[in-house]
Parts: C-alpha cells; structure tokens; sequence
C-alpha cells in the first residue's frame, strides 16, 4: 500500500502504513514533531503501536511539517493520511490557513466505515487467526476547510506528480535500511512495482553481518513496570485492552483450545552447570557478552532438539499435514510495559555459544527498550519462558500458536539434594516442557525434556552429545 501521496508539488501527505504486513490498524503513541517543524528524509516522526509492536514512523521526505492529521492515543486506519508536509515551503504565497501551521483539533467521533474484505489482521509469530474480529469506531479531526480545500483543488487540478529518483521503498523498511547501515541504492528490489523489501535489505546486509561488534551484555530478564497506581477512594481500575495485549489475549485463547496441551514435569541438579556458568564468565572467548544460566539452557535445548528434530514442528490445519521444521528459531519470552512479547533468535541452532550469548543479549536489551520489531516476533519455531526470574518454581506455558513446544524455566534454588549417597545443599531447578500432543506423544516429549535435563545435571555433555 503506498504510504505517501502528493496533493501537488508542494504538499506532501504520510499514509499510515501496514507496519506489520496484514494489520488494519495502528494507534498514534507519540508524536516527536509538530506543525511548523522542519524534517529530512528518514527523521522518526512518530511512534505507533499495532497488535505486534510498537514502531517508529520515519517520514520519506524532506519539507516543514504543515499538519498533523490526528492527535496521539488515536487509533487509525492503515492508509489513513497522518501528516501533511510542504516540502517547497517559502515558494509563494499561501492562502492564511495554509502559511499557519494547523494545529490538532480535538477528536470528534466518525461513523465508522463498513469494513473492507482485507486481509486478517496477524500477530507476528502467532499465525493468523481464525477468529473474526471486529474493528472499533475510529476517532477523527476536522480538517481545516481552507487548507483541505486548497489541497483538493490541487488534487481535482492539474498538479503535476514530480517523479521520485530514490528507490521504492516502504518507510519501516527505509528505517530498517537505515539501522543496518544499508544503502538502497544499492540494493536489488524484488517487490511488486520495484518496490524494496524487508527481505532485500536483509539479503543486502548478510555480506556485512559478520563485521557487527558484539552488544554489550544485556540484562537477563524483561520486566513489566507495576500498574498504574489507583485513584484515591477507587473501588476498581479499567484498563483498555488494546495493542499487544489484545492480540497476545486472543492468541492464547486460540492456542489453548486448538492444541491440545501436555505438560510434563522435572527436577534437575544444576549445581554443575551453574559452575560452568561462573567459569565462563572468566573466559577471555566470552568477553563481552552475558553468560547466565539462560544461556546453557537454550543451548541444551537445542542440543535437545538436534537429538529429537520431531520435535521441531508445527501442525497445518488446512492441509491435514505436520510440517517439519530443519531450523530452530528460538523464542524467548519477555515481559514488557506493553505486554508478553515473543521474539526469537533466527536460525539459532547454527549458533556457537558466544553468538547464542551475543544474540539473547541484544534480544533482551531491544525488548527492554521497546523497539522490538514485527520481524523479530515472525516465524518462532520453539520457546523457551523463563519464570524462574520471579522467584517461581515452575508452571504450565501455553503454547505459542503455530509451535509444537515450550519450555518454562523455574528458579534455581539451594536445596537439601541427595548427591553420591549423601544429602547435600545443591543448585535445583524444576523445568516444565509443554507440547503439542498432535504431533508430539509422551514418549517424544519425555526424551526431549530428559535431554534437557541430562545436559543441565552434566553439561559435558554439550560435547559429548554435540
């Protein structure tokens, strides 16, 4: 969907584009500009959340922003204009409503709109839902009648479409180009029109992926801020449910009565590897990233999965068919002011440790900073949910829609352990492996919750079994 369009040489209107390829709608968070401020090609002007995520919007001109169509907390329609920009500001007069930046109005209610036949909207990583889903009524601004006359008149005229000598290309993935240093001129497009992807970007900076620096160690859990505090004397607080929430609460609902849930249960001596752990730490190969024991799970789990590749898998409704997946995109849930996010670790079993350490860092600290993308939510083939950060021993996950199991990690205590004939304090942990019983049996999950487990108790076996 094109995100830009031009009322004539001079003004130039930003649509609300499909941030998260599928989604109808997005809600204004933020504005960082304002009418009468001056922007350049690629600047962020606002921030919006959709039901993956929330993303910055950089704008894909340069000019003075000449009006912002709705105010922040407004939910908008994919394609709706947001902001209008001159981008010849000073060439001849202008009529007074124009040469006055025009300023938000306060939201009116609209009719909503009978609902285009489109595309479901999707939650990255959760698949799409089966579920028919309602849009709410919208809230929209009048637009001043002067300039959006004028604006129209240069619509129904003769205002000739200056033609763009960039490359084609949505703003998300101008950003996304921008964040890995890509430029688009030198990549190859592959869309529909000429249009750069996603995919290309990405496809352009593999040559440059093996020069990035390690991130800096990241801390080991995501946590969601308290709630907001209630109002003096209040009997009750009414939280809208809305974004990420919203689109992880149906998610959920949807996985818990599609697939049918196992859950099974273990109690595991990890007093080695948390010495592996400390060792690690010291290791001159490990510098720079965080070792934790987070990181020796995952990296069991995968030894695990490579053991029990059935494992890997998700099952096709519509085709009546498991489909077996020969890659492991990790998930590691986090917690975040805007609700449980699941992004994952692509292709993390080609990973050596300290790229596996690398990884889980820079994943955790982009989560904690809330600019997970839609794109790193996309495709998880296993999660892992580590509760043990609360202090809690164990739990029940729920399945991520589309994945076959998950792994939930409890807290690792000091307890009275028999060791060698004798009862000593050693390092414990329970963990809990819940499955898809559709496509994987007892038998199956058992020997991937006990590998686990075995590499855990004795963590040589990561070489051993390797």
């Amino acid at each position: 969907m094109t995100t830009m369009t031009e009322t004539s040489a001079r003004f130039r209107e930003f649509k609300m584009p499909d941030v998260g390829e599928g989604l109808t709608e997005a809600e204004i968070l933020k504005w960082f500009v304002q009418p009468g401020d001056t922007v350049t090609d690629g600047q962020v002007v606002c921030e919006v959340e959709t039901a993956k995520a929330a993303v910055e919007l950089p704008i894909p001109f340069d000019g003075v922003v000449h009006e912002l169509r709705f105010p922040e907390g407004t939910t908008v329609d994919v394609g709706e204009v947001i902001i209008a920009v001159d981008v010849a500001p000073g060439s001849g007069d202008a009529p007074a409503a124009e040469r006055a930046p025009a300023a938000v109005q306060q939201p009116v209610t609209e009719a909503e709109p009978e609902a285009p036949k489109a595309r479901k909207p999707v939650l990255v990583g959760y698949g799409v839902s089966e579920s028919s889903t309602k849009r709410r009524a919208r809230k929209g601004v009048e637009v001043p009648g002067p300039a959006a006359a004028a604006i129209q008149a240069e619509i129904n005229g003769h205002g000739a479409v200056v033609p763009e000598s960039r490359p084609l290309a949505k703003p998300p993935v101008r950003k996304l180009a921008k964040d890995l240093g890509i430029d688009l001129a030198t990549v190859t497009p592959t869309g529909e029109g000429g249009i750069i992807t996603r995919e290309d970007v990405h496809a352009a900076a593999v040559p440059a992926a093996a020069e990035v620096p390690a991130p800096s160690a990241p801390a080991v859990a995501v946590q969601a801020p308290a709630a907001p505090a209630a109002a003096v004397g209040a009997r009750e607080t009414r939280i809208p449910v809305k974004g990420v929430r919203k689109a992880i609460a149906q998610a959920m609902v949807g996985s818990a009565f599609t697939a049918p849930h196992v859950t099974e249960f273990v109690t595991v001596d990890v007093t080695r590897t948390m010495k592996l752990v400390a060792e690690l730490k010291e290791d001159k190969d490990m510098a720079g990233v965080r070792v934790n024991p987070l990181l020796i799970i995952a990296k069991a789990l995968l030894v695990a999965i490579r053991r029990n590749p059935e494992v890997n898998a998700a099952w096709d409704e519509a085709a009546q068919e498991i489909v077996q997946k020969h890659y492991v995109n990790l998930g590691i849930a986090a917690a975040t002011p805007r609700g449980l996010i699941v992004p994952n670790i692509k292709d993390a079993h080609d990973k050596t440790l300290p790229q596996l350490a690398a990884s889980l860092g820079e994943l955790v600290s982009t989560a904690r900073e809330g600019k997970t993308s839609p794109a790193a939510m996309a495709g998880g083939t296993v999660t892992i949910t580590n509760v043990g950060v609360f202090g809690v021993d164990t739990g029940t996950p729920i399945l991520n829609p589309g994945e076959s199991a998950i792994l939930a990690v409890g807290a690792i205590k000091l307890q009275p352990w028999v060791h060698k004939g004798k009862v000593k304090p050693r390092q414990v942990t329970t963990l809990a492996l819940s499955f898809d019983h559709r496509l994987v049996d007892g038998e199956l999950g058992s020997k991937v919750l006990a590998d686990v487990a075995a590499i855990l108790e004795q963590p040589k076996r990561l070489i051993t079994w390797a």
